[in-house]
């Protein structure tokens, strides 16, 4: 529950609103099946304790919550970057056996 705390206080919406959760929780699933996909370490896309996992999922769900979101291109444009980072970085993959 942690993570849906941080990401509807990332999207400024009061803690004690949860009309939207379940939406955040769909782009929350969303990203991380994503993150996964693309090889990055499903134990870290999980568990989104890493500060730039988090930063990867709060980022996405800012790029695509709701629909007035005038700055929509820009967070797309930075979860890019760090989505690319995450994917080209050897500590985000998963180990190869």
């Amino acid at each position: 529950m942690a993570l849906l705390d941080d990401v509807r206080a990332y999207l400024r919406i009061d803690a004690t609103d949860t009309s939207f959760d379940g939406e955040i929780q769909d782009l929350i699933g969303a990203v991380q099946t994503e993150l996964t996909d693309l090889g990055i370490n499903p134990n870290l896309v999980s568990s989104a304790t890493d500060p730039l996992i988090k930063k990867a999922i709060t980022t996405y769900c800012k790029a695509n919550f709701g629909y007035d979101t005038d700055n929509a291109e820009d967070f797309t444009s930075a979860y890019e970057k760090i989505k690319i980072y995450l994917m080209n970085s050897g500590t985000y993959q998963v180990a190869s056996v």
